[in-house]
């Protein structure tokens, strides 16, 4: 951490970058208010570019219209460069639109900044309790003397009987509120940055996946040569302390046993007086569809390594057949091209000939050709019962036409509730039309959902209408 370290990460660091950017207030809380808090992975170029322009005209209606001139298209493209490194801007598999994701560095400045406010709530005793039972897991799992191992055990089980004994006179000790919200603050505090490693992880995969590319499109070497080392690249990363880490990681969470185990304890957890009375984020809640996300999106960048190597085998082979044609066709010009004067010296020689030995029993015995023979029919036209107005009668619920309906209804209403609006915008598509609207509430912060205050809101159908009882959903300007 010398001067000239500090200096040269001030300069070239996007963290730091990003913390001395003029536009560092416009920058990180719109990225907080719509990668982080959300916890979103990726977004869309248009859905971006519509969020950031509509937070940029809030922010001049309230500070002048003058602020931040440029259009939010430009804004984007500003931070996905290379220069500034806070967004990541690639195309997804089978995709042709865009998407962004936060850089590593982008995240560790936001969550930097979240820990300069302070907490209220700072917990000593479970971490203190951590500290002892991961040293005591090392230990314990690096001690190879079976005798100590078994004494160690047996200390352990004197412990449990006589807390056995204890619940058995006394009854059951719980912790108190303090200790509780204690632990549960520093539970979710682990797996947000659990979370915001994998960002960190993709990213050294990714820069794998790029080092590979530009091994390959400027290597000379020859085929078999350039595959070894690429797979041993391969093999460091996968067999790195990271790489097995994350191996490991990933067969812990596909395991259905400890999915269903998860489950059930975010369910009682939820349950417990003293954390329901916090009204807790529900980030925890869904952690293990977030891990799961986060997860899919390491493995697959991973995959793109195989299928880039893949590529780089297919076009080596085309390049090498293309080489033999070349070399054949080149023999064949030579060869006619002498052909009526050929040399007079010694063309060439051929060593002494060595009879060449059939075997009979080798040769196979003859197998008629099967031959096939073909009815001549005449074909006719055939007919069917089975109606097929199914066919045309398939439901497609455009969600920007939704969206465009809630933004048309709030340009002159601070807020409208769903069944208000459907009224506005008579449901087209039925049922389908009415779980999109849900959905884009779930995904828009400025939306609200009173599960308390149930709605009706009528279906028309052909014949009779239908009604849906559901939780009473807000669009808010």
């Amino acid at each position: 951490m010398n001067y000239d370290y500090i200096n040269t990460l001030k300069q070239n660091h996007p963290a730091l970058k990003l913390l001395g950017a003029d536009n560092a207030p416009l920058i990180i809380s719109f990225l907080f208010k719509i990668f982080v808090e959300p916890n979103v992975r990726a977004l869309p170029l248009a859905d971006l570019e519509s969020r950031l322009g509509d937070y940029i005209f809030k922010l001049r209606e309230m500070y002048g219209s003058e602020l931040y001139p440029r259009s939010a298209a430009r804004y984007l493209d500003d931070w996905a460069s290379p220069e500034k490194g806070i967004l990541r801007k690639y195309y997804p598999d089978l995709g042709d639109e865009p998407e962004f994701d936060l850089t590593p560095a982008a995240a560790m400045a936001i969550d930097w900044l979240q820990g300069l406010d302070g907490r209220g709530f700072v917990g000593t005793e479970s971490r203190l309790l951590t500290v002892f039972d991961l040293l005591q897991d090392i230990v314990r799992r690096t001690e190879k003397d079976p005798e100590l191992r078994i004494r160690e055990l047996e200390r352990k089980k004197q412990v449990i009987e006589r807390e056995i004994e204890f619940v058995r006179s006394k009854g059951v000790q719980p912790h108190d509120p303090v200790q509780v919200k204690e632990r549960f603050f520093q539970a979710e505090e682990t797996a947000r940055g659990l979370l915001a490693d994998f960002r960190q992880i993709e990213y050294n995969f990714r820069a794998l996946d790029r080092e590979t590319r530009e091994l390959i499109a400027t290597s000379d070497k020859a085929k078999g040569e350039l595959l070894d080392e690429i797979f041993r690249d391969n093999d460091i990363i996968r067999d790195s302390d990271q790489g097995r880490s994350f191996q490991s990681f990933w067969e812990l969470l596909m395991s259905p046993e400890r999915q269903q185990e998860l489950q059930e304890l975010l369910h009682r957890i939820y349950q417990i007086e003293e954390i329901a009375e916090l009204e807790p984020d529900p980030f925890l809640a869904r952690i293990k569809f977030f891990l799961l996300e986060a997860g899919e999106k390491v493995y697959k960048t991973g995959n793109q390594l195989v299928e880039q190597l893949r590529r780089f085998l297919d076009d080596q082979a085309w390049l090498e057949n293309r080489r033999i044609m070349d070399i054949v066709k080149e023999i064949e010009k030579k060869a006619v091209a002498v052909k009526n004067n050929p040399p007079k010296d010694t063309f060439i020689s051929l060593d002494t000939l060595k009879p060449k030995l059939e075997l009979p029993m080798d040769r196979g015995l003859f197998s008629p050709p099967a031959q096939i023979r073909l009815r001549e029919v005449d074909i006719e036209e055939g007919s069917t019962d089975t109606l097929a107005d199914s066919l045309f009668e398939q439901v497609y619920v455009d969600e920007q036409e939704l969206k465009a309906n809630i933004r048309k209804a709030l340009q002159t209403e601070n807020q409208i509730s769903l069944s208000e609006l459907v009224k506005k915008f008579p449901l087209d598509k039925g049922l389908a039309e009415l779980v999109a609207y849900l959905n884009l509430a779930v995904k828009d912060d400025m939306a609200v959902i009173d599960e308390e205050k149930p709605d009706i809101i009528a279906i028309p159908g052909r014949g009779k209408s239908k009604k849906v009882k559901l939780p009473k959903v807000i669009f808010i300007r």
